[in-house]
């Protein structure tokens, strides 16, 4: 699983890095030393047009020990970093609350982002950040690497060669289970504060995501959350959600971090010619 996610993060930067710039090598670095972050760097240093170059932790040594084996530079600095270092794109790989923040220093100081899920903990953090980016003409990514899975591109291609006609109902399942040291791992974990949601914003985007590459835009949506069994935490581990697409589709919502033990993530897409598609994305204990 571990080689298949330094695959599938590959390609999503190959294809980020082939947009941004054709034929040329971009200088890359990371910001934030955290679980993900590896991922990002095995991507950078495996990609023909990255040059890997430098990492930032706002604890100095904890950079140090994280670029070591990349032989990169290590700083506590963003805009240091960015400036000596002459970097084009940053991964933002700190945690939920801590998004914002270093990415709009990283634009301001020159360098385009790519965010891991979700963009940040709250809407107006969200907002400012592509506040900055439209003012400092930079782009501004969301790791959403399932897209890039192969059966999830199929299943693209297939709803756009016409093969079951026009989707007309989408629906996602995701069925997962969270234990309390998992919340208790972080502070922010499980509060509005510094998680900004539960389920729905920290383990079901990646489902949420496919759901609207498949569909479309959303016309309308409504709604209904639950805490069912983690009294311990302030947000929500199951949500309903019904959907009304923009194209007349309608779509269904269902995900949770109450089922022990945890089952699945799915999306299926059905046509008006009665043929459906559907993937499985996740089993069993789900990726944080």
């Amino acid at each position: 699983m571990v080689k298949y996610m330094d695959d599938v993060h590959k390609k999503y930067w190959q294809y980020t890095l082939t947009r941004e710039s054709i034929m040329t090598t971009l200088r890359t670095a990371i910001i934030g030393c955290g679980k993900v972050a590896d991922f990002h760097a095995k991507a950078f240093v495996n990609l023909p047009d990255s040059q890997f170059v430098a990492v930032y932790d706002r604890n100095l040594q904890r950079a140090q020990k994280f670029a070591e084996p990349y032989k990169i530079h290590a700083y506590d600095d963003i805009r240091a970093m960015i400036s000596k270092e002459h970097i084009d794109v940053v991964s933002i790989c700190t945690p939920h609350p801590a998004h914002a923040a270093p990415a709009i220093e990283a634009m301001k100081a020159g360098a385009h982002i790519l965010v891991e899920k979700p963009m940040a903990s709250s809407l107006e953090d969200c907002d400012s950040m592509l506040a900055v980016a439209e003012q400092e003409h930079k782009k501004v990514g969301v790791i959403s690497q399932r897209r890039f899975y192969r059966p999830c591109m199929r299943i693209k291609q297939a709803i756009d060669a016409g093969k079951i006609g026009k989707p007309v109902l989408g629906a996602v399942r995701m069925l997962g289970w969270r234990d309390k040291p998992y919340y208790d791992s972080d502070p922010w974990r499980g509060t509005w504060d510094g998680e900004g949601g539960g389920v729905l914003v920290n383990q079901a985007p990646h489902q949420l995501d496919l759901l609207l590459w498949y569909m479309g835009e959303v016309d309308e949506v409504y709604g209904v959350w639950r805490n069912f069994n983690h009294p311990y935490i302030e947000v929500e581990d199951t949500a309903v959600a019904v959907i009304k697409f923009k194209n007349g589709a309608l779509g269904n919502v269902v995900v949770s971090n109450s089922q022990n033990p945890a089952l699945y993530g799915k999306v299926h897409v059905y046509g008006d010619n009665g043929a459906g598609v559907g993937v499985q994305t996740d089993g069993g204990a789900m990726f944080a």
